[in-house]
């Protein structure tokens, strides 16, 4: 049973002098010498509290870095399996690399531009362009896509909680799109920066159990085992 050194200091220091004192001549101590002896233990506890909760901290710390890490793994292969084709494969790989497209032209065209954004790293000037689109072209069959990069926008400006309402909406609204689990993961993502470890693992449990054989379910577990 672990008992932290808040619960037994009165008793350690009370114990120590006890035995010191009986262990002693009648003559040994004097006030003086007893009361330094009794700080001299509790400042020892101190000392020993101050280590064992910086042992705390540093422990925190390596498991913060660990989701971050796996988050960023999660980012960055999201970012490479989804990469524009190049100009002459386009045509031919487009529903492929950014699922259905739009009937519009002037519709695909503000879509593209919006995905360009994000992939050259310029996530608010992405945000704003997809909030945009969406906005515009409420019925297009490239909203859940755009919804997604959207809340990916968000999470990489480090508005978290923009980002958990945009990825909700779009798992809420396209519960069967491909991308409904990894926006599930920047939801879990994005709780956890917020101190919300519940929630995010809430999240995490229900991208294994909806989603049992996507990838996003393999990273859920793995996360799930680092905020046990």
């Amino acid at each position: 049973m672990h008992v932290s050194f808040q619960s037994f200091r009165p008793l350690t220091i009370a114990a120590a002098v006890a035995v010191m004192l009986a262990s002693a001549p009648a003559h040994a101590f004097s006030d003086d010498e007893a009361r330094k002896a009794i700080l001299d233990l509790r400042q020892q506890v101190q000392q020993m509290n101050e280590q064992n909760a910086r042992a705390r901290l540093q422990l925190a710390d390596q498991m913060q870095s660990m989701q971050q890490e796996v988050m960023q793994l999660r980012e960055q292969l999201e970012l490479v399996s989804r990469q524009q084709p190049s100009a002459n494969q386009q045509a031919q790989q487009q529903q492929q690399a950014n699922g259905p497209a739009a009937n519009d032209p002037q519709e695909q065209a503000a879509y593209d531009a919006a995905i360009d954004q994000f992939r050259t790293g310029r996530y608010k000037e992405a945000g704003d362009a997809l909030n945009g689109f969406v906005s515009a072209y409420p019925n297009s069959p490239l909203k859940p896509t755009a919804q997604f990069y959207l809340g990916s926008s968000r999470y990489a400006t480090k508005d978290f909680k923009g980002a958990i309402t945009q990825m909700q909406q779009m798992v809420e609204q396209s519960p069967n799109n491909e991308r409904a689990p990894d926006a599930l993961l920047v939801i879990a993502g994005s709780q956890i920066e917020t101190n919300n470890r519940a929630g995010a693992k809430t999240t995490l449990q229900r991208i294994v159990r909806d989603y049992p054989s996507s990838p996003a379910a393999s990273t859920a577990k793995n996360r799930l085992t680092l905020l046990q």
